[in-house]
């Protein structure tokens, strides 16, 4: 079931003690950009299927990851990606996003996209998993 837009928003708003509407619609559009040139298959599509529709569609630009980045580097591109963020800044914006993202996708879905990513993610998505 397709999540509403205002509803994902609030959510990573609220998550991410964000000021303004537009400051949690800017880091959900990074996010899920470098997210999706991450996933691949079913797993990519599920989740696309559960995010607001503008969301689903910046999932599955066909932008594509040469090589899967570490959580540090991805925390680095989003940093690169975001006007005036930091490395400190950049790592509260991906964990406001993913965690909101891994609440909507449920805990099966979640797996299955962090066995699509590198080692580390689980702590990016609010989600530490046993060693």
């Amino acid at each position: 079931m397709r999540t509403q837009w205002d509803a994902f928003l609030a959510a990573v708003e609220e998550r991410g003690e964000y000021p303004s509407r537009q400051e949690a619609e800017r880091s959900s559009r990074v996010v899920l950009a470098l997210l999706g040139a991450h996933l691949v298959g079913d797993v990519r599509a599920e989740l696309a299927a559960r995010l607001p529709e503008t969301l689903a569609l910046i999932l599955l630009n066909p932008l594509e990851a040469h090589e899967p980045l570490s959580p540090e580097r991805f925390i680095r591109a989003t940093a690169a990606w975001i006007e005036g963020a930091t490395e400190k800044t950049a790592t509260w914006d991906v964990s406001a996003v993913l965690s909101v993202v891994a609440d909507l996708a449920g805990e099966d879905l979640t797996n299955q996209i962090l066995l699509q990513l590198p080692r580390g993610y689980d702590l990016l998505f609010g989600r530490p998993q046993p060693i």
